[in-house]
């Protein structure tokens, strides 16, 4: 191969290195940002060093897809699944996206639920390279220089947690950190956020699960989680540290906190910071948007449901204040509105005044008692009439054939939402919801579910209610709009945006929210939608205000091609263009060599 290129006359001194990046030779392949594997060009092999160092072959991003799909059928076990995908993101960035945006559907469910929760189990024993930035106790004083280390200068979004409660599984630790990871790639993933704007943090203050602290390969503070107020100021740094480095308009979703944390920090920080909490918020929208597709289905404004929650922590009453908010944007008040919603949690019916208590946060949907008794969730149904039940316990399987024949028996076409996370946490699935509605029952899930076939030969499409319809189109309108401090209204928007994107058909079908393999539009409709909503509301700081928000956002989305690392002033040879044409895969000669390549003035 050549290892000199003659000077063409139109070829400036400045032309004489790559724009794109300052790396050459091994580094640039060691890099998942800037590797792209046997799809570097000759003429890139050739200026940058790479000559020798990949085999003759140059591949096409499509040919790198196909490998990665065709290896990815060959495994069974979904952590395998797993390890394999997220290896491909730490080998090469721009094709783990490519990959993961093609297929999302199938995909989806391996980088984030189900299959992160049990790779945030076994996360000690898959661990293979460290992602994102780990803060403890022990770093108290001395956050900022943690962030310094970071080596990205620009990030714009940041999911943060402590690992208390991931999923329906409980404290992991450390071992949570597979959720900020796995919810950052669907930010750039289903919004198009750049991957180098993303950080990931894991704030480790112990962990109260007894076999992590007997786990030989557990990788966080061996010590029972630190409830002080070191805790209270650990965070409070962390907040600070992160608007000192990147900026006061850095966006930081709060994850999978304890709910008694996760609601006193989304009160303490939200008019402080740009920050909302995706447990709270994002799956009240989700669950919103599901509630008002059924509005075309059953003809039944929202203000007219009625909701029974099954739980009634963080997830049930997020969803339930912002039914109030759109309950009220149909015109009752909220104390009518919340009249329509009651929860039943493990200690039986909320009423004021019983004997396991209610806190604050719980107070506004705690109803004095029906005069009939009410000893089971089944009861509930039979005495209070729902037209809805939204299962967010993440206790298993409570919605039995009992209950949803009930519902069934109470309304022509029961909504029955079964959201908890992981699958086995599910409230019941999709075959067991039409089976026992007979095909009437407006499902959504928050695992997802394969398609159900009745007895009868009808078929039906489980929706998921999957926060990713949410959080990364909200993340996207509000980078884009340097807001500061969201509002609930916000993510009122979002849900009414995300259901408006629901077909006819897909609604016959039995789907609630659109086909996940649409998530990228979905997301930059929602991202309009917020960006709208909030220079009208006089929310956003970036100006001057973008006249075509359409065409603005859809400018800003992240690409999953290869960049070229080559000078856009290179007076490149025609053959040697062409040289792809030459090599591939049935190639068994050297390309010709053309007559402008000869030994001259700069050596490579």
């Amino acid at each position: 191969m050549l290892s000199r290129l003659r000077v063409l006359p139109s070829m400036g001194l400045a032309a004489r290195r790559a724009v794109h990046t300052k790396e050459k030779g091994k580094p640039l392949l060691l890099s998942p940002r800037t590797n792209k594997g046997m799809a570097f060009t000759l003429q890139e092999r050739q200026i940058l060093g790479l000559q020798g160092l990949l085999p003759p072959k140059i591949e096409t991003q499509d040919v790198q897809a196909a490998r990665f799909s065709r290896n990815l059928k060959k495994l069974r076990d979904p952590l395998e699944k797993y390890t394999y995908v997220m290896g491909i993101q730490e080998r090469n960035e721009k094709l783990f996206y490519r990959v993961l945006l093609d297929d999302i559907e199938h995909l989806m469910p391996i980088v984030y639920t189900p299959t992160v929760g049990l790779a945030c189990q076994q996360y000690g024993h898959i661990f293979r390279r460290p992602k994102g930035v780990y803060i403890t106790l022990l770093d108290r004083g001395h956050i900022r220089s943690i962030l310094d280390n970071w080596p990205e200068t620009n990030v714009k979004a940041v999911v943060v947690t402590d690992g208390e409660r991931i999923l329906g599984l409980g404290d992991l630790g450390v071992y949570g950190m597979g959720i900020p990871v796995g919810k950052l790639c669907l930010y750039t993933a289903c919004a198009g956020i750049r991957p180098q704007s993303c950080l990931p943090v894991m704030i480790d203050v112990g962990t109260d699960n007894p076999q992590l602290l007997q786990d030989h390969f557990y990788m966080g503070l061996y010590q029972k989680r630190d409830r002080t107020q070191l805790y209270d100021d650990l965070i409070d740094e962390f907040m600070d540290a992160v608007t000192d480095r990147y900026g006061q308009n850095t966006l930081i979703q709060f994850e999978d906190f304890g709910n008694h944390n996760a609601f006193r920090f989304l009160r303490k920080y939200r008019e402080k910071y740009c920050t909302f909490n995706d447990d709270i918020q994002g799956t009240a929208s989700v669950a919103l948007a599901g509630l008002l597709a059924t509005q075309k289905a059953i003809g039944k404004p929202i203000a007219e449901q009625r909701v029974l929650f099954l739980g009634a922590g963080e997830a049930a009453l997020g969803i339930a204040n912002l039914i109030v908010m759109a309950m009220m944007e149909a015109g009752i008040s909220a104390e009518e509105a919340r009249k329509n919603i009651w929860m039943f949690d493990k200690y039986g019916l909320m009423t004021p005044g019983r004997e396991e208590g209610v806190d604050s946060n719980q107070e506004s949907f705690a109803h004095a008692p029906p005069d009939q008794p009410i000893n089971s969730f089944l009861e509930a149904v039979h005495v209070l009439k729902p037209t809805a039940i939204i299962g967010v316990a993440g206790a298993g399987r409570l919605f039995t054939e009992d209950v949803v024949r009930a519902m069934s028996a109470i309304n022509e076409r029961p909504i029955i939402f079964a959201l908890s996370n992981p699958t086995v946490k599910a409230e019941c699935t999709a075959e067991e919801a039409y089976t026992w509605s007979e095909g009437r029952c407006l499902f959504a899930s928050g695992s997802p579910f394969d398609t159900v076939t009745l007895s009868d030969g009808r078929s039906f499409k489980p929706g998921q209610g999957n926060n990713a319809y949410i959080f990364p189109g909200v993340a996207l309108g509000v980078i884009l709009s340097g807001v500061r401090h969201i509002s609930d209204r916000v993510f009122l928007e979002a849900a009414k945006a995300l259901a408006e994107q629901l077909t006819d058909d897909e609604l016959e079908q039995g789907r609630l929210y659109p086909p996940l393999s649409n998530i990228r539009e979905v997301s930059i409709c929602i991202a309009i939608r917020v960006m709208e909503f909030v220079y009208r509301n006089g929310m956003a700081f970036q100006y001057p205000e973008p006249l075509d928000k359409n065409a603005y956002v859809r400018s800003k989305v992240w690409c999953t091609d290869y960049d070229s690392f080559l000078p856009d002033v290179y007076d490149w040879p025609q053959i040697p263009k062409k040289c792809d044409d030459f090599i591939g895969l049935d190639f068994k000669v050297d390309p010709p060599t053309p007559q402008d390549w000869e030994p001259a003035a700069i050596k490579l």
